[in-house]
């Protein structure tokens, strides 16, 4: 069924977009006892959170205003933006709610987030009351979002107060109200932000893909502005300034129903406007653009009176002059509500009541709220990407104070990613560089559009994720400068169209080599972030070599006091004297020989073999223990035994030849 025939279904006539309902087509709307005084159908409240919230900003603490209205401070709901007072002697400086407000100097937008339930609908007010308060006298101008939606191009006032409204259905668990700067020195600010829900009944002519955006809502007839708690939902009616022609009337029914379906309080109804004479039409502002939008406009009518049988009050709904409605006659106690959709309009449209030719009283109107309709909403960022970013904003409190869509609306995405164009957008890169995070990385597995991740200048430790190594669309991956540790996962090594830096980060390795941990006097940073063990082998050759030499200088010395010996005894034998000497000499030899040998034992066996062994494994640990050991063992023998010391050396340097022939190769 279409749109026409389903309003043709409900009660009440429809004709070209516009559809009279009468009080008694609304029985079944539900009047209920809400704490704040709202009224919400069954189905309404089944799992719905209900929101009254408001928020003060730039204030603390919290209070309740002449209206019974509850409101809050914004110190624990934002962190960034600066609380400003405005100035002493402005037009709402005794307001104690748009005394104060909160202007932001950085980043591309600045959001609050109020929890609400998906599926729910509701009004979102957004005030701003300029008040000098930088003594400049330039009121700036700036953009307002909603749930990445752009809401409008809000232009402050020296004179006072704006405010703009939304009326929508919530897509997802929370509400998000943002303001961005779009002109150089012109900074974005709010003096407040007040959330209501509404029923689900009501404005239910518009799609629930596009949201109401309020251009008026008066109360004709009014003395003043009628709100909260009169109108349990918090809609603010004001007076109309009433034109030559036109008369104030005051209903004399002691209770009006009002159980139509976008449920007017009673205070609006119980005073209307009529044409001076019976046949005289009433034209109605509304407040649209000069260019042509789509647009909702709702009208309720109650008789002020209770007519006799020779009074008729009767008149038709007309645009541009054009009949587009049936006969409308307001009745008395009761509420008819005629609303207007499905078409454009601009400021050059007239819309206008003129009475029928039988009609004997004038045209008359109690209330009227006129409204633009939005773009199709945006369904925002992809939720895989959604649920990522959410991972590291409940691990990183720094990245809490990021509200609203990631990447919606287009190009007021956060700070600290990029998004694509799609009309539902990929988180593509992330960058968070130097923002002082700490901690494991949390998984951020769901967003497998990430194109480039730049980490770097952190304090993340743990070990790197595998999942990294999975995301398909991966290029450049910085890690660098971290505390990351343990081996990198070789899907990211080994990919070779990945720009991958770790850098760093000391106590990483990598695969496929030795990941024991060391301690910081054990290793060096390489390139990569990979720790290099420190090699002993300089250590090693800068004591074994020199003790080669110095081994050898002995031997020669011991050879030499050994041929000294030698030519002593023979010439003692000769002379048939005692070779006192040359024993005294024998003995210093032998102690000299057996202590230089010690030396060279501990030496070379402890540095060399400990050394080496360790630097080239456990198999030429064996062969090089065995060859030193076999030099000491020949050495010690041959100079304390009888043989040829040149036997001797020579047995010593063949093993050292046989001893670096075995070790050779295997280095």
């Amino acid at each position: 069924m279409d749109e026409r025939q389903a309003y043709a279904a409900c009660d009440g006539n429809w004709t070209d977009g516009v559809r009279v309902v009468s009080g008694e087509s609304s029985d079944n709307v539900q009047q209920l006892a809400m704490p704040m005084g709202i009224g919400l159908d069954g189905d309404a409240l089944h799992g719905l959170h209900l929101v009254f919230v408001s928020i003060d900003c730039g204030a603390s603490g919290s209070y309740t205003d002449e209206n019974s209205i509850a409101w809050i401070g914004d110190d624990d709901l934002i962190q960034n933006g600066e609380s400003k007072v405005v100035q002493s002697g402005n037009a709402l400086s005794d307001d104690h709610v748009m005394s104060t407000l909160r202007v932001f100097s950085t980043r591309k937008k600045n959001c609050y987030t109020i929890l609400a339930s998906k599926g729910g609908q509701v009004l979102v007010r957004a005030s701003f009351n300029y008040g000098n308060y930088d003594k400049k006298s330039s009121p700036p101008s700036f953009d307002l979002h909603f749930d990445g939606n752009l809401w409008a191009t809000v232009k402050t006032s020296s004179e006072g107060l704006v405010y703009y409204e939304a009326i929508y259905v919530v897509k997802g668990d929370s509400i998000s109200v943002c303001v961005a700067q779009t002109n150089p020195n012109q900074l974005p600010f709010i003096s407040a932000i007040e959330v209501r829900s509404l029923g689900s009944h009501m404005y239910s002519h518009v799609d629930a893909a596009y949201a109401l955006f309020l251009r008026s809502r008066t109360a004709y007839g009014a003395n003043g502005t009628i709100r909260y708690s009169d109108d349990g939902y918090d809609r603010i009616w004001n007076p109309a300034v009433i034109g030559s022609g036109l008369n104030m009337v005051t209903s004399d029914a002691l209770f009006i129903d009002v159980n139509v379906e976008d449920e007017p309080p009673q205070a609006v109804m119980q005073n209307a406007i009529t044409a001076s004479t019976a046949s005289q039409s009433i034209a109605l502002g509304t407040n649209f653009p000069t260019e042509k939008v789509p647009i909702y406009i709702t009208m309720y009518f109650s008789e002020v009176t209770e007519l006799d049988s020779t009074q008729k009050r009767a008149f038709q709904f007309r645009i541009n002059n054009k009949p587009d409605s049936d006969t409308i006659v307001p009745p008395y106690g009761k509420v008819t509500e005629l609303y207007v959709s499905n078409m454009t309009a601009s400021s050059n449209t007239s819309f206008s009541l003129v009475p029928t030719a039988d009609s004997t009283l004038p045209p008359l109107i109690n209330a009227m709220e006129v409204f633009t309709v939005s773009d199709q909403l945006a369904d925002g960022t992809n939720t895989k990407d959604v649920e990522g970013l959410a991972a590291f904003q409940n691990q990183f409190g720094t990245l809490q104070d990021w509200g609203g869509d990631p990447c919606l609306p287009s190009p007021y995405s956060w700070d600290w990613i990029n998004c694509s164009a799609d009309a539902t957008p990929r988180v593509t890169a992330l960058y968070l560089s130097s923002f002082d995070l700490s901690g494991p990385l949390p998984d951020f597995s769901s967003m497998d559009a990430l194109e480039t991740i730049d980490l770097h200048n952190n304090s993340f430790n743990g070990a790197i994720p595998d999942f990294l190594g999975n995301l398909p669309s991966l290029k450049e991956l910085n890690l660098a400068d971290n505390k990351f540790s343990g081996p990198v996962p070789s899907s990211l090594s080994k990919n070779n169209k990945l720009k991958l830096v770790v850098s760093g980060n000391p106590d990483l390795c990598v695969t496929g080599k030795s990941c024991t941990q060391t301690t910081a006097g054990d290793s060096t940073p390489v390139a990569g972030g990979r720790k290099k063990k420190s090699s002993k082998l300089p250590v090693i050759l800068g004591t074994s070599i020199p003790g080669f030499f110095v081994f050898w200088g002995i031997v020669g010395l011991v050879a030499v006091l050994h041929h000294r010996r030698k030519s002593a005894a023979i010439a003692a034998h000769g002379s048939g004297g005692t070779p006192h000497g040359g024993a005294t000499n024998t003995n210093m030899a032998d102690k000299i020989g057996q202590a230089v040998m010690n030396e060279i034992k501990v030496n070379i066996q402890e540095q060399v073999t400990s050394e080496i062994s360790d630097y080239v494994h456990q198999t030429l640990r064996m062969d090089m223990k065995e060859s030193i050991t076999g030099v000491l063992v020949l050495l010690y023998c041959g100079f304390f035994s009888n043989r040829s010391l040149d036997v001797q050396i020579g047995n010593v340097a063949r093993h050292s030849v046989s001893m670096g022939q075995a070790a050779g190769p295997r280095g």
